[in-house]
């Protein structure tokens, strides 16, 4: 099952560093690769909260997934939305932008990297956000099991105030406009950050409107689900690949410190890390991983709420994209130990009895 999963990204990336190859030689060659690894290290949070969503489609949605989002991740993200700011923000169209991104100037004139730079506020704002939301949302909601619950459990008696994550989402927002964000770019801040909170709150209620209650069909665990598809496979698609936007965010910003070539850049985070990442993806939705390791989903939500504080603190103070992932992978990494932990408890007691 292993290499079955993984077998289509290992061609992928194999020929993504024969394209690399071609197009700028050995050095191209190892930038791809650097670039496709480091997408793939800092992204596990990402993986573990799209098989949260994917285990509940069905296997024509999780298919379009590997498909459709991969041309939407690679194209789309790691390619046209740099090129969208530069032609926006610079009043380039596409072709003079892309020209801009392949062929430097050097009269001093703004290039390429600079301008999507300067886009950074309302990037981080508007991911922060989105972000924000959906840890805030997990964070909330009524379960039955917490991990730090010294935390969590007093937060779900907030929770029961349905409004509870728009409002402290907002709150924060103003915060940071006001104290963090350049006074310049206060305005901007506010405006991508509320897009941000709309964004979240359309694409998760078009989801949940479609939502398909497993308890009526005695559904228990991953391999009980009712599978949605039709409508309800659509509109969790359409959240599952904004989710993934949002996640490469910072990524596609954070790559310019390695380069600012958008065909390295598309080929090394979006045919390499993009494909691993979705293949990840899979491999933890058909091995039932979530439901093994009970903890998990905990630990990449809040990474993920980890993720949207720094995307906002950049706004004020650089964030070097190392502790972005740092702090990401400990807290992924202590819920993986909390869940085998738990794991073994669970089965002495089994013994026992």
């Amino acid at each position: 099952m292993t290499l079955r999963i993984f077998g289509m990204s290992v061609v992928v990336s194999i020929a993504a560093l024969v394209a690399a190859f071609l197009y700028g030689g050995s050095t191209a060659v190892v930038l791809t690769l650097v670039l496709g690894v480091l997408e793939v290290s800092l992204s596990f949070d990402n993986a573990v909260i799209n098989a949260t969503v994917l285990q509940r489609m069905s296997d024509f949605w999780q298919k379009m997934f590997l498909t459709v989002g991969v041309i939407v991740a690679v194209f789309g993200m790691r390619l046209a939305f740099p090129l969208a700011i530069v032609w926006i923000t610079a009043g380039l169209n596409p072709v003079d932008a892309l020209d801009l991104a392949l062929n430097p100037p050097t009269d001093g004139s703004r290039t390429y990297e600079s301008i999507v730079t300067a886009a950074h506020p309302q990037i981080a704002s508007f991911g922060g956000m989105f972000l924000l939301m959906l840890f805030l949302s997990f964070l909330f909601e009524d379960k039955e099991r917490t991990w730090l619950s010294w935390i969590e459990r007093p937060l779900l008696r907030i929770g029961r105030l349905r409004e509870a994550p728009v409002v402290l989402s907002l709150v924060l927002l103003v915060l940071t406009a006001v104290y963090i964000a350049p006074d310049d770019e206060s305005s901007t801040v506010m405006i991508a950050g509320v897009l941000g909170v709309i964004t979240y709150i359309v694409v998760n209620g078009l989801g949940e409107l479609f939502h398909i209650d497993e308890s009526e069909f005695g559904g228990d665990g991953p391999t009980g689900l009712v599978k949605a598809a039709g409508r309800a496979g659509f509109f969790l698609f359409l959240y599952l690949e904004v989710l993934d936007a949002s996640f490469s965010f910072d990524g596609v910003i954070g790559a310019f410190a390695i380069t600012a070539d958008p065909i390295i850049i598309a080929l090394g985070l979006g045919l390499i890390g993009a494909m691993f990442v979705r293949s990840l993806t899979i491999y933890l939705v058909r091995r039932g991983t979530l439901a093994e390791y009970v903890y998990l989903e905990h630990g990449a939500h809040w990474a993920i709420g980890a993720l949207a504080v720094l995307l906002l603190y950049s706004l004020g103070t650089e964030v070097p994209e190392i502790v972005t992932g740092l702090v990401g992978l400990v807290l992924i990494l202590a819920s993986l130990a909390t869940s085998i932990v738990h794991r073994r408890r669970n089965h002495l007691e089994d013994v026992h009895i």
